[in-house]
C-alpha cells in the first residue's frame, strides 16, 4: 500500500514490457462506499495489470471484483498476507488464513462475480503456525473452491509485536515449504515472493515453481527489470535505456499535471517511485538528492526531473561508466 500505485506502474511498464504489474492493496468497501475512479483509474499502457483487493465479506469482495473488471484490470487478487494490525482491524489480510473456509467463500464469489482470474496472495503461516500443514490445507481449501494460482511469500506473519517492515525481514525465509507445495499441487500454479534478489535465484526458482514475485527489490532498484525480458523470457531486443525511460517520464508528468482534473496533482506523487533508477551508478546520490528536495517539488515544474537527468548523465559521462541493462 502507497508504493505500487498508477505512477509506480507506468514506470516499470516502460522499463519491463510483459511483466505482470500488481496494485496496491485496496479494501473493497473503499471501491463500494467511496471514489471507485480515483482507486482504480490506471494508463491502459500499463496491461497486463492486476487489482489487488482486501476484504473478507464475499458479497462485498464480488461486487468491488466486478468493478475491477469494469475498469478493465486483467485479473483479480486477493491478500491474505499483510500482517499490519490496521488491516487485521478490518479482518482482512494475512489473518484470513485462520479462516480457509471464509476464504474459500470469497473465492468462490469473486469467481462467480467475473470471468477474470482470481488469484490468491499469502504467507506461508500465521505467527507461530510453522507447520507445512497449516499452508498446505489453506491452499487445498481454496483450491476446491476454484482458486489456480496462488502467491506465496514464503515468511510466516506474525499479526502481533511485529511491524509490516519487521515482517519482510525478521521471520525467516522458507522456500523448501513453497517448492514441497508445489509437488504436492503440480496442477496449481504457485508464484514465490520474497527475498529474492538475484536473476540466479529467480532462474533456480522457476525450474521447480511456474513464476517469481519481485516486490522490495523491483521498486529500489527498479531498472533490474530490464534484464527480465533477456533473462527469463529469451527477447533479443535491447531494453530502453534509463535515459530513455526518463524522457519518456518527463512527457507523462507533463501529462498528469495538465490534465489530472483530481485535487493537487503533484509532481512528488510520481518522481518519488524513480529514486532508484539509477543504483549504482555515478550520480546516483545526486539524483536522489535533486528529486527529493521539497522546496522545488512544491514548485511542481517538470523541469526539476529534466535537470536531475542532466546531471547523473554528466556524471556518467565523466566517469566513462556504460549505462546497460
Amino acid at each position: 500500500m502507497d508504493w505500487t500505485d498508477r505512477h509506480c506502474r507506468y514506470f516499470h511498464r516502460l522499463i519491463a514490457p510483459g511483466i505482470l504489474l500488481y496494485t496496491e492493496m485496496v479494501a473493497a468497501q473503499a471501491l463500494i462506499h467511496g471514489d471507485v475512479a480515483r482507486h482504480l483509474d490506471f494508463d491502459a499502457r500499463e496491461h497486463p495489470v492486476a487489482l489487488q483487493l482486501g476484504g473478507s465479506e464475499p458479497s462485498e469482495l464480488a461486487m468491488a471484483a466486478r468493478l475491477g473488471e469494469r475498469w478493465g484490470y486483467d485479473e483479480i487478487n486477493l491478500n491474505c498476507g499483510c500482517p499490519s494490525e490496521r488491516v487485521q482491524r478490518g479482518s482482512f489480510g494475512a489473518c484470513l488464513m485462520a479462516e480457509p473456509e471464509l476464504v474459500a467463500r470469497c473465492v468462490d464469489a469473486m469467481r462467480e462475480a467475473v470471468t477474470l482470474p482470481v488469484t490468491v496472495k499469502h504467507r506461508i503461516g500465521i505467527d507461530r503456525h510453522e507447520d507445512y500443514g497449516f499452508m498446505r490445507d489453506f491452499v487445498g481449501t481454496l483450491a476446491q473452491a476454484g482458486c489456480q494460482t496462488f502467491i506465496v511469500h514464503a515468511r510466516n506473519a506474525w499479526l502481533k509485536g511485529l511491524s509490516p517492515k519487521e515482517n519482510r525481514e525478521v521471520p525467516p525465509l522458507r522456500y523448501d515449504l513453497v517448492f514441497r507445495l508445489k509437488r504436492e499441487f503440480p496442477e496449481l500454479e504457485i508464484v514465490l515472493n520474497g527475498g529474492i534478489t538475484s536473476f540466479d535465484e529467480v532462474d533456480r526458482i522457476l525450474r521447480e515453481l511456474d513464476g517469481v514475485m519481485w516486490g522490495r527489490e523491483a521498486y529500489h532498484n527498479p531498472y533490474k527489470l530490464a534484464q527480465v525480458g533477456s533473462r527469463v523470457y529469451g527477447r533479443t531486443s535491447a531494453p530502453r535505456s534509463r535515459s530513455e525511460i526518463v524522457s519518456l517520464m518527463v512527457d507523462y508528468c507533463r501529462r498528469y499535471l495538465a490534465e489530472d482534473q483530481r485535487p493537487g496533482p503533484q509532481l512528488r506523487h510520481v518522481v518519488r517511485h524513480m529514486l532508484g533508477l539509477y543504483t549504482g551508478c555515478p550520480g546516483a546520490r545526486t539524483w536522489r538528492r535533486t528529486l527529493s528536495d521539497p522546496r522545488r517539488l512544491a514548485q511542481n515544474d517538470v523541469a526539476l526531473l529534466e535537470e536531475a537527468h542532466r546531471e547523473v548523465s554528466e556524471a556518467i559521462l565523466a566517469s566513462g561508466f556504460a549505462e546497460s541493462a
